[in-house]
């Protein structure tokens, strides 16, 4: 099974840039969209033999989330089930007979760490829905997470260190959600692989320099370890200021 996540930082933008190209020739099991930045109606696309789950932020052309998945889920859920959290569009989850399937775009802490606190009940909040769906089987999470979690994980550590995306505290919810029973599914694979990002900043000509941060991921319950086959990170495809990232597992 394979299955792809990208950010696409706005989804009508990125279409312009070479998405669909890119979505058909991945041909992945499940597609999952960040930042689709969409509304009801904005956009017309229904790819042949998907099925399309959306969620739109209450606010126009704002974060939202969406999965395309050639298998029909026994129940769809958006949020987590609480409305402080849910006026984003930032959560989709599916359920099959076996697994979880869950996209998710954390908020961000934004400039001078205006918005950290709320991302810290946002982390609480979010790891406990993770663990309540864990407890009933194992998922797969996937999403711009919005964190590099170790100095490997970003070009320039020493000078990002109090900076949104590599605070002490956000990486502390990382570590602890990791702890909680999950797998980092790239580090699984390549714990030492390092110049290996997944978000440039459009300025400074960052991904021309390789001045990135690991920030989009596949997360998986830990009982799925044995059945999880290679992670990817297509650093080669462009169209956003994220490149898209893939797992395959044998489920």
């Amino acid at each position: 099974m394979k299955l792809i996540s990208w950010n696409v930082n706005g989804l009508r933008a990125c279409m312009q840039k070479g998405f669909m190209e890119f979505f058909t020739s991945a041909d992945a099991d499940f597609f999952c969209l960040q930042e689709t930045k969409l509304q009801e109606g904005q956009i017309d696309f229904a790819p042949d033999g998907y099925h399309a789950y959306w969620n739109y932020a209450e606010k126009k052309g704002y974060s939202g989330t969406a999965i395309f998945t050639k298998k029909e889920p026994l129940a769809v859920s958006y949020g987590i089930g609480i409305p402080e959290h849910d006026m984003e569009g930032r959560v989709i989850t599916l359920e099959y007979e076996d697994f979880y399937m869950v996209t998710c775009y954390t908020p961000n802490s934004q400039n001078e760490l205006a918005r950290l606190p709320y991302r810290m009940k946002w982390e609480d909040d979010f790891r406990a829905y993770l663990k309540a769906l864990d407890a009933k089987k194992p998922l797969i999470l996937c999403g711009d997470l919005n964190v590099a979690h170790k100095e490997i994980d970003l070009k320039n550590p020493k000078t990002n260190r109090k900076n949104a995306g590599f605070t002490d505290e956000e990486r502390e919810k990382m570590t602890t959600l990791l702890d909680s029973g999950f797998t980092d599914t790239f580090r699984y694979f390549y714990p030492d692989a390092e110049g290996i990002y997944s978000w440039w900043s459009y300025r400074f000509k960052a991904r021309e320099k390789n001045a990135g941060w690991r920030i989009d991921y596949f997360i998986t319950s830990s009982a799925l370890n044995e059945k999880l086959t290679d992670a990817k990170i297509h650093t080669d495809v462009f169209g956003s200021d994220h490149c898209p990232i893939e797992l395959t597992i044998a489920l």
